[in-house]
């Protein structure tokens, strides 16, 4: 197999996961980010299931990340007054093996970063696409020819509105926003507070604020205006709502976003392929770090079973990824409502179906539930 010249937007997880296999199978690839460097902090992100532990191990990196790990809290949901309604075990909110997103980001970049060419603080402004090749035309006004090109730029994918078409066709939003700030505070442990329309999980070093709202009108760079929509939002909420919300201001990290969904009819076109949350991805809650890796995985490995010959391959990978990817999106279709139901009584019914989820009866099918997504692929071994 000739090596391709492979362009990857994204230097998140799913791109630097896929410049790993691609390298590997000779392939020359280049990275770009938009970001000036690789984004730091961020939740934890977990793996859960053989399906996901398959992959870590065929990475080399299983052991890394168990070096790494974060060590996962179960999760108190409590009432008005702190008094704990229910308590939902570590294997719940961290799987079989935590690690914060960042060092994640970093262990995925320095696997890669002496195989594959990184370029930060540029995005692909312009594709063209012809008969052998992609013309590709940079921010910064450079330009290359590519074999393919990846989108692996996230749920705002730059790559899928250029190659598919607007946002608009693809991301679904489900009525709820969802924000992430760093809140130092005096808590020993993970708590989610409800109200109706608005939940607030926070433990001692960050607050996840999850709301539903009418359509908002912000820009996704406008972190001012992000941060106006949040106080608004959760302005006169009881228990300490007043007091993590002051910190909204600080210095740290600050994430916000709707909760949405991409769903495409088509995850290639021509010689464009998107992967992991840029096809198929959710805001929250979509197995989003073991689904970037596994369709890295299966892109490449298709790449390789077909002799480089991306038609073939790219046709492949849609059959193999599809139903895992439905699998994922349709556990992410809960998150909203569960961290913010619309009403008090859509709070009284999560908290008396998972306080029985979590009883001696039901607690092997409450973690089965959360394994059944992750493990719903059978990995090929393609020997890369």
């Amino acid at each position: 197999m000739t090596g391709k010249n492979i362009l990857i937007s994204g230097a998140g997880l799913a791109g630097p996961a896929l410049a790993y296999w691609l390298t590997r199978t000779g392939h020359r690839v280049t990275v770009v980010e938009r970001a000036p460097a690789l984004r730091e902090g961020g939740q934890a992100v977990d793996f859960r299931g053989e399906a996901h532990l398959t992959m870590l191990r065929r990475m080399g990196i299983l052991e890394e990340i168990r070096r790494w790990r974060t060590d996962p809290a179960s999760l108190e949901v409590i009432d008005g007054t702190g008094a704990v309604k229910l308590t939902l075990p570590a294997s719940f909110t961290g799987g079989d093996v935590e690690i914060a997103r960042g060092d994640l980001s970093r262990l995925l970049h320095d696997l890669t970063k002496d195989s594959a060419e990184y370029v930060f603080g540029d995005s692909i402004a312009a594709l063209h696409e012809s008969a052998d090749a992609v013309d590709v035309t940079f921010d910064s006004g450079t330009k290359g020819r590519y074999d393919l090109v990846i989108g692996a730029d996230g749920l705002h994918s730059n790559v899928r509105g250029l190659a598919f078409g607007p946002e608009e066709r693809y991301v679904r939003p489900s009525g709820h926003y969802v924000a992430l700030f760093n809140a130092p505070s005096d808590l020993d442990r993970s708590v989610l507070y409800s109200e109706p329309g608005r939940g607030l999980l926070a433990d001692e070093e960050n607050v996840l604020c999850v709301f539903a709202a009418p359509p908002l009108d912000y820009h996704h760079r406008d972190v001012e205006r992000q941060k106006e929509l949040v106080a608004a939002a959760f302005q006169g909420m009881g228990w300490r709502a007043h007091e993590l919300l002051d910190k909204l201001g600080g210095p740290g990290a600050f994430y916000f976003d709707t909760i949405g969904m991409v769903h495409m009819d088509a995850y290639t076109k021509g010689r464009v392929a998107l992967i992991g949350d840029a096809g198929y991805g959710a805001t929250m809650g979509g197995m989003g770090a073991g689904m970037s890796l596994i369709s890295a995985y299966v892109l490449a490995g298709e790449l390789a079973q077909a002799g480089g010959d991306h038609v073939q391959a790219f046709a492949a990978y849609e059959t193999a990824i599809r139903p895992y990817a439905k699998a994922c999106q349709r556990l992410a279709g809960n998150a909203g409502a569960f961290f913010a139901p619309r009403t008090a009584r859509g709070i009284r019914v999560r908290n008396a179906a998972h306080k029985l989820l979590t009883t001696k009866l039901f607690i092997g099918y409450l973690n089965k539930l959360t394994t059944k997504a992750a493990n719903a692929i059978k990995l090929k071994d393609y020997a890369l």
